[in-house]
């Protein structure tokens, strides 16, 4: 994938067309996971995706994001058909334009908050990674821990932490999985107020999966 292909970007910034997730089963029997999905979100949209456990959002995230493919249909990122894209530039696609956000954190545990920050920033090359790293954790009221390692932080510093990181690499989309489902009722709301502070200010698109009603409703 060239840079001329990457940067050919399109309205909407994400869309699904009659998009089918199928699981094939022991004796040829198939489990139908999502079936017949339509949607377009437009640049600087926040959509939230919501339903019971189960219901196949993770899934359904996972083939928009092109962290796993469709069985039958057509997913768009960016204006580039995921179907026709391989493993390799389907990671080039997501390191430059897209950031990721887990309900399990998925911080790097031998690096520090700092270093969790600077690590993707410098593998894209990015100018003056430890200061705008610094920023960022001071946004999400971290900084006095940069140099702790995710195991000496909480649940929702290093949430916060994963915020940072999220939005460092400055991402068309972002795609949020259950980002306070392991938090408590109160980090919660104040994890939810960063992440929809920055994304107002930095004007992503927002794709959020969630079975909370009322985060859903931020959206």
């Amino acid at each position: 994938m060239t840079e001329a292909v990457i940067n050919a970007v399109t309205e909407p910034v994400l869309s699904a067309t009659n998009v089918s997730k199928n699981v094939l089963l022991s004796h040829a029997r198939s489990l139908s996971i999502l079936r017949g999905i339509h949607l377009e979100i437009k640049a600087g949209e926040s959509v939230a995706i919501v339903g019971t456990s189960g219901s196949g959002k993770t899934t359904l995230l996972s083939l928009l994001a092109g962290l796993d493919s469709a069985s039958s249909g057509e997913v768009h990122l960016l204006g580039h058909p995921l179907s026709r894209l391989d493993e390799s530039a389907k990671a080039i696609l997501r390191r430059k334009y897209v950031g990721f956000v887990f309900q399990n954190f998925q911080l790097i545990g031998s690096l520090t908050a700092l270093e969790n920050i600077v690590l993707p920033l410098e593998l894209k090359g990015m100018p003056n990674a430890i200061e705008h790293a610094r920023e960022l954790l001071s946004r999400v009221g971290v900084l006095e821990r940069e140099q702790h390692y995710p195991s000496q932080l909480s649940g929702g510093e290093q949430q916060r932490v994963a915020l940072a990181r999220a939005f460092a690499g400055k991402p068309a989309i972002l795609f949020a999985d259950e980002p306070t489902g392991n938090l408590d009722a109160a980090t919660s709301q104040r994890v939810a107020d960063i992440m929809f502070e920055l994304n107002a200010d930095t004007g992503t698109t927002l794709v959020l999966v969630t079975h909370d009603e009322t985060l859903a409703s931020r959206c």
